[in-house]
């Protein structure tokens, strides 16, 4: 259906601040209003402990980055270099910022999660291999369990940070003011519940209101779970794929 043709509706980014041009660009091609709700901003680490747990990670025999910021990170700390490692992303823009850094052989899952990680033939038996995990604090916790179960010495490197935020005023009150159907961009568990902690009763109650567009069916899982009546399941995180969906979910709505 074309965009034009959809009734008034709004898509919510749950990003973190900074990080909003991609869904905001894609909703505005849409006709879509855009809220910004953001939980939390990103800080990369830069001290000696970041560096040492960075160089004992990159000299893991697997090599896994979790998120482009990550990537930018451990980037800034020391330059990224290929040497006989097998380097892993979570999915296909983690892929494309370490190719931007100087590493051309990456694999990353079509399922762009831990799930779909873990499932990759590379991770299934890491008896006797190391493999350094590049992310940040409370991160990825599934997947470093999956590691450890399958045998791998793990080094982990949290390289940059999560730093929590209070819902602002103005994104509150766009919030308030937005009409039509919202449509709320879901690819991080811990977004959305840090949101949904910062809000009254009844912005709350709005919230949940709108289509949950979640990237996997963990996170559909934890929708219902906080009491989403209507969850849409896209494709994977990237936020093309969210939007796909969005569309999709709004032109069954009007056929």
């Amino acid at each position: 259906m074309e965009p034009h043709l959809l009734p008034s509706w709004y898509v919510i980014s749950l990003r973190p601040r900074g990080s909003h041009q991609p869904l905001r660009r894609g909703a505005a091609r849409l006709g879509a209003g855009f809220v910004a709700l953001s939980p939390w901003s990103l800080q990369a680490l830069d001290d000696p402990p970041a560096r040492r747990a960075l160089e004992q990670a990159l000299a893991s025999d697997v090599i896994v980055f979790t998120s482009p910021p990550a990537v930018r990170a451990a980037a800034a700390l020391q330059p990224l270099r290929a040497d006989g490692q097998q380097w892993l992303a979570v999915g296909s823009a983690t892929a494309a910022a370490l190719r931007r850094a100087g590493i051309n052989a990456v694999l990353a899952p079509q399922r762009m999660d831990s799930e779909g990680l873990l499932a990759l033939p590379v991770l299934h038996d890491l008896h006797g291999r190391s493999v350094g995990l590049v992310t940040a604090p409370d991160g990825r916790s599934l997947l470093a369990a999956g590691l450890i179960q399958r045998g791998a010495q793990l080094r982990r490197a949290d390289v940059y940070r999560r730093c929590e935020l209070p819902l602002s005023a103005p994104a509150l009150r766009q919030l308030d003011d937005a009409r039509g159907a919202g449509m709320l961009m879901v690819s991080s568990a811990k977004a959305l519940q840090q949101v949904l902690s910062q809000l009254d009763h009844d912005r709350r109650e709005r919230l949940l209101q709108a289509t949950a567009v979640v990237a996997s069916e963990r996170l559909r899982q934890l929708a219902v779970e906080q009491g989403f009546a209507a969850v849409a399941t896209a494709a994977g995180p990237r936020p093309a794929q969210l939007l796909s969906t969005a569309v999709h979910v709004m032109g069954a709505r009007i056929r």
